[in-house]
């Protein structure tokens, strides 16, 4: 990934002038669908939805569209200046999913293991769908959703863990002392793996940065969380359409903070790993 400062030798009076004279070469990159830049004044950031000869067309997290000129250098992927160009081939290297691993485009659908991943409600689900939805389906692992953490453990004693069937659970605000942690060093075993993230809410685990935010406002003990974050962002809007929209603010892994990614990350690997057992 490419970085942007000075490097070493930014306090060089002389780097400006040198740089006249070296060349500069800019990777060209090949036009597709969902490719996302960001214009090299860095004003618009967006996928690519459509493109002619001359201009390319972007559209960013809110559905707002931009028309750019293709031209050297116009745009940015990670900071690093790309040229567009338009070509029949597709972009070298491997494809990437949501997650960051290695998309798979010619997998046949694999029976679903008897394993399981259960998440703390249907935002947690869909958050890990949009996400890792990709990777789970290559892995034959399916994804349902609690009520709440009070029904864990009766959930635990129908679903039965043993060897190779495993059981992995995502649970929001497990910190120490909580009751959430309470209830899942009472479930976890060989075959059942509980871990989670620091939020209140699965809201959290999205950067403010995607939403377009400063910050995830705090919520005075008592108020319900999800109506007091509405109501301290200015939105006017119900929770669900609230969560419509962060949920379409995320485009892939980069867009969540590391401690979801590292604890689902953790999850699939504890589900689809091979048993002791099984060596």
């Amino acid at each position: 990934m490419a970085t942007k400062g000075n490097g070493r030798y930014g306090r060089d009076v002389l780097a400006k002038d040198r740089r006249r004279f070296e060349k500069v070469t800019v990777r060209e990159i090949p036009l597709g669908p969902e490719l996302v830049v960001e214009d090299a004044e860095e004003s618009f950031c967006g996928a690519v939805v459509a493109w002619d000869k001359a201009t390319v067309t972007l559209e960013d997290r809110h559905g707002r569209r931009r028309v750019f000129d293709l031209g050297p250098a116009a745009f940015l992927v990670d900071g690093e200046p790309v040229t567009l160009v338009r070509g029949t081939s597709a972009p070298k290297g491997p494809l990437r999913s949501a997650s960051g691993s290695i998309a798979v485009t010619d997998a046949r659908a694999r029976t679903a293991r008897e394993s399981r991943i259960y998440v703390e409600g249907a935002h947690d689900a869909e958050l890990v769908e949009k996400v890792w939805g990709h990777d789970l389906r290559v892995e034959g692992v399916a994804v349902e959703f609690l009520e709440g953490v009070d029904d864990l453990p009766s959930v635990v004693e129908e679903f039965s863990p043993g060897p190779g069937r495993r059981l992995g659970v995502l649970v929001d605000h497990l910190v120490p002392g909580s009751k959430e942690s309470r209830i899942a060093k009472r479930v976890r075993g060989e075959d059942v793996l509980v871990v989670g993230h620091p939020y209140v809410d699965v809201w959290q685990a999205v950067r403010p940065k995607a939403v377009g935010i400063r910050s995830w406002p705090e919520v005075p003990r008592g108020r319900p969380w999800k109506e007091g974050v509405v109501a301290a962002l200015g939105w006017r809007m119900e929770t669900g359409e609230a969560w419509r929209r962060i949920l379409g603010s995320v485009r892939g892994y980069g867009d969540l903070e590391p401690s979801l990614l590292g604890r689902v990350e953790e999850l699939i690997d504890f589900v689809t790993g091979p048993h002791p057992l099984e060596d």
